[in-house]
């Protein structure tokens, strides 16, 4: 019986030294995949980034270009004022009448029938 188990054992040996190999080979592999995600997930990163860099600076700009528009116009509306008084305090004053009117009527037509106001 102990003659049987020798024979047996070189074989065993192989299939184990062949596991092993095996290993390695996907060891190696799984690294390599693992280097090359990261590698990928550093790029995409690196696109993001740049992306948001580009998004940010073009806001930036427009921020820029809307707030010296409204300047603008703030100082021309502050002349036309300044020029004309009497003007503007109707115009203020019709687009207040305009507002409360507007807002009556809304309140109105929400209005519940059945509860009266005393």
């Amino acid at each position: 019986m102990a003659d049987t188990n020798k024979p047996d054992t070189p074989q065993i040996d192989d299939v184990r030294k062949a596991l092993e190999k095996q290993i390695a080979g996907l060891r190696k592999e799984i690294s390599k995949i693992n280097e090359s995600i990261a590698a990928r997930g550093a790029e995409m990163l690196d696109d993001a980034s740049e992306q948001a860099s580009d998004f940010y600076d073009t806001a930036s700009v427009r921020a820029t270009r809307t707030a010296q528009q409204l300047r603008s116009q703030a100082q021309a509306v502050s002349d036309v004022a300044r020029e004309n008084p009497g003007t503007m305090t109707a115009v203020v004053g019709v687009i207040g009448l305009l507002g409360f009117l507007a807002g009556f009527v809304v309140g109105q037509s929400t209005n519940d029938t059945s509860r009266r106001w005393y």
